[in-house]
């Protein structure tokens, strides 16, 4: 950084100031312009004053120049971004085509550039990335309480000031997620008047790393701490947090990124290898690419990337002429919104040979070494697998037995609302359980025993239920002593996996050697929903006509701690030759008006439509995808028109997206489909079988789609009683005024009779 000092008039006895003007240059950052602060002062007149400089002036200046360079150098200019959402602001500038570094470092150059909207999408054809760059000079990014909307491969930068010289020349300090904190990871707490002074701490913090950073805006609460996303440790996630913004440091070193070794691995998130390269090289914006010999070689070139933290690369194959093979990205499947889902609804681009796109891996994070406890934690144990045929008989040489002669059987029982634990103990039992770091506000005191139990509540901070994809975990202690813990305490791990994929998970119990931490796993078994068509009387029937009222229901058991969604409902021709898509991915109806949204009667889903058919067929089949969600289910907002509606479509705890393979292996779909029979006015009665077989001539025959089918049928007049009907009630009509009309006749023709 360069100051020069000009004086317009000088001479060697001394001078008098008739004015100076400082020019201050900033070196450049990512093509960062030039800028000068000029300030003049005429002849011996300011306002609301004279001065004269002689002997003063020139240390004036000084002051002012030095006052002017600490402010400058106190306040650098640094960029938060965020991935796949935007905020609603005023644009000024719009310019195509741009790299994302250039859109960058035009904001970063023109004053009144508050954010910038960076959108990109792959031309199949080409193959380039056409980019659209957007320059706004007012935002809703910086308003707390705005919403921001999700853009799909849209990178979001909001030009801060931050006071602090620790600010990186990388594109961007800091990764900003709305909304989202990490719990019970925080390693310093402080209190701060803003946003950027709470970054500027966790630069400039020097006891630890600090890899991210959590602003409480109403309370002005700023949590550092050393973990992320990618930290490799069981229950590391992001939760709702309204009011809190959850922020990554992208200024680190990459020998910085994890607290232990950091590999590169294809992710392990239960996602096809080349599902998940072809998405990133369709969507992820590629931040630089190069001409390798190997995959060992593009693999050391994200390792050792320096201008922004590599995250991710994608290897084409061997080098061909002179094309790239090599891409360096800035993202992994941790940095999008929905996490490994969103390769699994990509779709396919336009033109694909089937081939794969290449090999793609990402930074994993693995555990580090721990040879000492740090302090005020508990010795660490060593979990092995209890004997299956071992007897359930306890023993004092059992692991769940203390050396006060007193053993312990555990239970836990899942709900929805709580995870109770239950204890039983061969002889009566005095102290306390509690909830490990929540003694206070989660515990229950025992007074001569054998039989207790202590309820962990799941949300909250009460109990400290810790949550991952369905997985809900705590920490029990049983302990003697009121106050102390002794070697004679047990320590249990207690866990509930609540399935999303109606799987049985089994109960299980690992006993550890002193100071004991059991781990226990209770899975509540989800039950196989079933589909019911009903009529206006709320009967199961058999056959319908088209116009039919109708209730569509998908049920489970009432006392389940389960609540359904369904969405991907589709209705298909018996043949299967015409499908009709009634209800999207997200749960909205496509057409109200022939297939409403979904409606909660209970644990059930039902939605009252009236009955339609194919042309060229009889049979409709339903077919609909049905997930589960602890609890009661939340609706999803859906756009009709100028109105909205809501269908449940969507989960009410949205659940986490965990990093490993085994957790998404739980999250499978369940399809179940129902076939109904709608005939037209005036089909006869006698030709369901007919119309069954949906073939002139053919014989019926039943599609078998795994579930259980339903045929629906109500008794209707044909065509030919109606009209022997009417024919029958117009010869009665005529014999009617046939009679009148010859007793009318009659008595007139009779001659009248005459009194004598």
């Amino acid at each position: 950084m360069g100051l020069t000092l000009t004086r317009d008039s000088t001479d060697r006895r001394g001078f008098q100031c008739n004015g100076y003007r400082i020019i201050l240059m900033q070196d450049r950052m990512l093509g960062a312009k030039e800028f000068a602060v000029r300030r003049e002062f005429k002849t011996g007149r300011v306002p609301g004053g004279s001065i004269a400089m002689k002997g003063d002036g020139l240390r004036l200046a000084r002051l002012a120049v030095l006052l002017l360079q600490a402010t400058v150098v106190l306040s650098r200019t640094a960029f938060e971004k965020l991935t796949d959402v935007d905020f609603s602001g005023t644009a000024y500038y719009t310019v195509r085509n741009l790299s994302l570094y250039e859109c960058q470092g035009w904001c970063r150059e023109e004053p009144d550039c508050q954010a910038a909207s960076f959108s990109f999408v792959l031309n199949p054809l080409t193959p380039v990335q056409e980019t659209r760059c957007l320059l706004q000079n007012d935002t809703q990014a910086n308003n707390p309480m705005a919403t921001p909307q999700r853009s799909v491969n849209t990178y979001y930068m909001v030009k801060l000031q931050v006071r602090t010289e620790s600010v990186c020349l990388r594109p961007w300090a800091f990764e900003r997620v709305p909304g989202k904190s990490l719990r019970g990871l925080d390693n310093s707490v402080i209190y701060t008047s803003t946003k950027e002074a709470c970054l500027a701490a966790c630069l400039n913090e020097k006891k630890f790393p600090c890899r991210s950073a959590e602003y409480e805006y109403g309370s002005m609460r700023c949590s550092l701490s050393d973990s992320d996303r990618r930290t490799a440790q069981h229950f590391v996630q992001l939760v709702d947090t309204p009011g809190t913004d959850y922020f990554e440091n992208l200024c680190l070193k990459a020998s910085q990124a994890c607290k232990g070794q950091r590999v590169f691995t294809a992710p392990r998130i239960g996602v096809a290898e080349d599902k998940v390269a072809q998405y990133a090289g369709l969507h992820y914006y590629t931040d630089k690419e190069l001409q390798v010999t190997s995959e060992a070689a593009c693999r050391l070139a994200c390792e050792i990337e320096s201008e922004f933290l590599c995250r991710s690369y994608l290897y084409m194959g061997p080098p061909h002429s002179a094309a790239y093979n090599c891409r360096l990205y800035h993202l992994d499947h941790h940095t999008l919104p929905d996490g490994p889902s969103a390769y699994l609804n990509a779709e396919r681009p336009l033109i694909d040979d089937g081939e794969p796109i290449g090999k793609y891996f990402e930074n994993f994070c693995e555990k580090p070494p721990s040879n000492a406890n740090p302090p005020g934690e508990l010795p660490v144990t060593i979990e092995h697998q209890q004997d299956p045929n071992m007897s359930s008989n306890l023993t004092r040489n059992d692991a769940n037995c203390d050396k006060t002669g007193t053993c312990y059987d555990v239970s836990v029982l899942c709900k929805d609302t709580r995870i109770a634990v239950q204890v039983r103990t061969n002889k009566p039992f005095n102290g306390r359980i509690y909830a490990l770091g929540r003694s206070e506000t989660c515990n229950i005191d025992v007074v001569n025993s054998d039989l207790f139990r202590l309820d962990l509540t799941m949300a909250g901070q009460d109990c400290n239920t810790q949550s991952v994809t369905g997985v809900y975990s705590n920490t029990v202690v049983l302990q003697h002593h009121s106050v102390v813990m002794t070697k004679a305490d047990k320590i249990y791990k207690v866990k509930c996996t609540y399935d999303m994929s109606s799987k049985n998970i089994t109960f299980g119990m690992v006993p550890i050697r002193d100071p004991e931490m059991i781990s226990i796993t209770a899975a509540p078994e989800a039950p196989p929903p079933r589909i019911r068509i009903l009529d206006a009387r709320q009967r199961e029937v058999e056959t319908v006509r088209i116009g039919d009222r109708l209730t569509f229901r998908i049920e489970i058991p009432e006392d389940t701690p389960y609540g359904i969604f369904a969405r991907s409902c589709v209705a298909m021709a018996k043949d299967s030759k015409s499908t009709f898509p009634i209800i999207d991915d997200e749960g909205c109806p496509l057409d109200p008006s022939i297939f409403p949204a979904f409606t909660p009667d209970g644990n059930a889903l039902q939605s009252v439509y009236e009955a339609f058919r194919f042309t060229e067929s009889y049979g409709v089949i339903f077919q609909c995808n049905v997930k589960y969600c602890l609890g009661p289910c939340e609706p999803a907002v859906c756009e009709w028109g100028r109105d909205s509606l809501e269908s449940w479509g969507r989960k009410k705890r949205s659940l986490p997206h965990n990093e490993t393979s085994e957790a998404h292996s739980q999250e499978e779909d369940m399809n179940i489909s129902q076939e109904i029979l709608v005939l037209d006015f005036g089909d006869e009665r006698q030709s369901t079988d007919f119309l069954r077989s949906d073939k002139p001539g053919g014989v019926a025959s039943e599609a078998n789609f795994g579930e259980k089918t339903v045929t629906i049928v109500e008794p209707c007049p044909s065509k030919a009683s109606v009209l022997l009907l009417g024919v029958a009630c117009a010869l009665l009509v005529l014999l009617y005024i046939a009679t009148i009309f010859c007793y009318y006749m009659r008595k007139w023709l009779a001659p009248p009779k005459h009194m004598s």
